[in-house]
């Protein structure tokens, strides 16, 4: 896994405010998940040019054409902002479903804290700020402990007894799985049982049993469905299985999840309330549109503050683009989650010329931000190989954790929905700041 040699450095009060920030957008996040007709308003223009949010909102309406679903909605979102050179902390993006790497960030951490005691020299000689604190990560503890609290709800209610059931829902053929085996490891350690299974094995193994529990073959009752898949469109395709068209089977299988009593990160409505598509929403809103959804005028000017410029895509996109210097301004975003999906520079006018009518709605151009550089250089190690990078940047990834719109933990924390953070650092020349797919590192933070 490659990794910086030293820390970013942060100020304690920036800090605090984006914390402040990642939990107000996960209480908007299920919020807005809960408003069956804006998240059909927002996403039935993408049907024509996105065949997976076209499947997406399929699975969403037959869910909600039910009076009422038995599912409990887990959100455990990734907040991913970038401090601007000039504009402060922007919100890259939301993630609800598959927002792992949390881990992760706090592997990293520890890694800074061994590096800074065993090698002092070279830890002061690539930081800026090497007698500062590093900035506390306890993420695998608390993310645990959240999964756990919503475990033991779901246990609870139904009167069973015995250990709580975790199922991770996990892609075919996964290779980006050792996050997901720290969290495994903590969750047993705190007496849960785990398992991972695929769709395609889910679609074989779920049944239904008293009460509205979902049932996993040689399992017994499921307290929580974590998926770490089913956010890209070759997740659900299952040829051998489907009867009637492509994706039949497992998108059956996600739908017979959802009725189920069972904790769920993420559902259907929480994946769409977070996408692109509702992020642009939020950026073009009133302050007055916000504050229906039982935020304070205050909380409201804190979410305004934060979020970065976007614009619909049109006929005359490419045109306004083309002026000198727009395209450098400007990132253009699909709908797609994972990475690899955006288009910077001269790619964007020749993605543009491409679309037509009923594609404009499955993109959106945000204004592109100018991520404050660090002033020391440092050293990245990528497969063994050191080198030296002027300018890194990082982008900031904090985790919160609601059931039902509630925080997990206990409310006498300062911060009850906070779990921890994930920061991913790049030279300034890429654009691609990915860990598993892209030229990013794994780094943490340092007060300065």
């Amino acid at each position: 896994m490659p990794f910086a040699l030293t820390p970013a450095t942060i100020d304690a009060a920036t800090f605090r405010s984006l914390q402040e920030s990642a939990s107000l957008l996960g209480k908007l996040s299920q919020a807005m998940s809960d408003d069956i007709g804006l998240i059909k308003e927002l996403h039935s223009p993408l049907v024509r040019g996105d065949i997976f949010f076209a499947e997406l909102l399929s699975i969403h309406e037959e869910l909600h054409a039910d009076q009422s679903l038995p599912r409990v909605p887990l959100l455990i979102q990734r907040s991913d902002f970038m401090l601007d050179e000039s504009m402060g902390p922007r919100l890259v993006e939301c993630n609800s479903i598959a927002a792992g790497m949390a881990p992760f960030g706090e592997q990293a951490h520890h890694l800074h804290q061994y590096i800074r005691q065993q090698w002092p020299a070279e830890f002061s000689r690539f930081s800026s700020a090497a007698t500062g604190q590093l900035v506390p990560n306890n993420a695998i503890a608390r993310l645990s402990e959240a999964i756990v609290a919503a475990a033991r709800a779901i246990r609870s209610e139904a009167g069973d007894e015995g250990a709580p059931t975790f199922v991770m829902v996990i892609q075919e053929n996964e290779d980006n799985v050792f996050d997901q085996y720290l969290l495994e490891r903590a969750l047993r350690e705190r007496g849960v049982r785990t398992f991972r299974r695929t769709f395609r094995e889910l679609h074989a193994q779920l049944s239904s049993g008293p009460n509205e529990r979902l049932m996993l073959k040689n399992g017994g009752a499921i307290d929580v469905v974590y998926l770490r898949a089913g956010y890209q469109y070759c997740d659900y395709i299952a040829t051998d299985l489907d009867t009637r068209r492509c994706c039949d089977a497992l998108r059956e299988t996600r739908i017979f999840i959802e009725r189920h009593r069972v904790a769920v990160n993420a559902t259907v409505a929480q994946q769409l309330a977070t996408s692109k598509r509702t992020q642009q929403y939020l950026s073009e809103a009133s302050a007055k549109t916000l504050e229906k959804y039982k935020m304070s005028a205050s909380k409201v000017q804190s979410l305004k503050a934060i979020l970065a410029e976007m614009r619909s895509i049109d006929t005359g996109t490419a045109d306004f683009l083309r002026q000198e210097g727009q395209a450098a301004n400007w990132v253009l975003k699909n709908q797609g989650e994972g990475g690899g999906h955006c288009l910077f520079d001269e790619q964007i006018v020749a993605q543009l010329e491409l679309l037509s009518g009923d594609d404009y709605a499955a993109w959106t151009l945000m204004r592109r931000l100018r991520p404050v550089a660090r002033k020391t250089p440092t050293v990245i190690i990528r497969n063994g190989v050191a080198e030296r990078v002027e300018g890194l940047v990082s982008e900031l990834g904090l985790f919160t954790a609601h059931l039902a719109g509630r925080p997990l933990l206990q409310a006498d924390e300062t911060d009850p929905a906070y779990l921890g953070y994930l920061i991913r650092s790049k030279p300034p020349t890429v654009t691609e700041g990915g860990i598993h797919s892209g030229s990013g590192v794994l780094d943490s933070l340092i007060y300065n």
